[in-house]
């Protein structure tokens, strides 16, 4: 089995039972840990990642601990960054055992083509995103960033996701605006002119949980969220299908 997650956004100030959070999602992990072959974690694991060089974020230890569990048992576990989680730089990898991917990639699983990312900036018209996310990516501002001390950076960072959460309705994103107005559906046909052989799209950053056929051989999933939906896509070699994580239930 093949499991795809992402956006926990572990550690969010936005979140009022972040520990209770971060168990259920261990949990999860704990329960899929002997049927998985591979587990792709799509951004936004994290509310705030940033890795200084002696320094990383205090906590997650349930989670990191259990990332690790599984890739010393041999499973795969790719870490995709996203928008929040965008200053990794090597603990991850070294530390945890995970693959990280900085960038979208095209993947072969079973014979099935996925185009896997986390989704933003992502045919996304909007300027004042587009702007942000420049200045994230900077190089020379990651470096400037890395002279804060690492309490001043991590408080600036987690407030600074607190407050871009809390501008919407309930701390939630827009719901699906439809074929002709969601960005990552439009990215994708725009993508499929060029690479029609993709048989499946993933991703995350969106919030909502969607599952839809762009041409009879491909399809999309966006992948929910593990803040308030607690879904993800499990591929069986075969066959791809989106679950919602209840406790208990297995």
């Amino acid at each position: 089995m093949i499991y795809f997650i992402s956006d926990a956004h572990l550690g969010s100030l936005a979140t009022e039972h972040r520990r209770t959070q971060e168990r259920r999602l261990v949990r999860f992990l704990d329960e899929i840990k002997d049927k998985a072959e591979a587990i792709y974690m799509l951004g936004d694991m994290f509310d705030f990642w940033y890795e200084y060089k002696e320094v990383v974020p205090k906590g997650f230890t349930r989670f990191l601990g259990k990332v690790s569990e599984l890739t010393d048992m041999g499973v795969e576990v790719h870490y995709f960054t996203g928008n929040h989680d965008i200053w990794a730089y090597g603990y991850l990898e070294k530390e945890c055992g995970v693959i990280l991917h900085h960038k979208p990639a095209t993947i072969e699983l079973h014979g099935k083509t996925f185009y896997l990312a986390h989704g933003d900036g992502m045919g996304d018209p909007d300027k004042t995103f587009r702007m942000i996310r420049g200045i994230f990516h900077s190089k020379v501002c990651q470096w400037l960033f890395t002279w804060l001390h690492p309490d001043l950076g991590m408080k600036f960072g987690l407030n600074w996701a607190k407050h871009s959460r809390m501008k919407r309705e309930d701390g939630k994103e827009p719901p699906y605006m439809g074929e002709d107005k969601e960005h990552l559906v439009l990215f994708a046909k725009q993508y499929l002119k060029e690479h029609p052989d993709t048989d499946y799209f993933m991703f995350g950053h969106r919030h909502i949980e969607l599952d839809l056929m762009l041409t009879k051989q491909s399809r999309l999933m966006i992948l929910g969220d593990w803040l308030w939906q607690f879904t993800y896509a499990v591929f069986d070699g075969e066959k791809i299908f989106m679950e919602n994580y209840v406790e208990g239930d297995r």
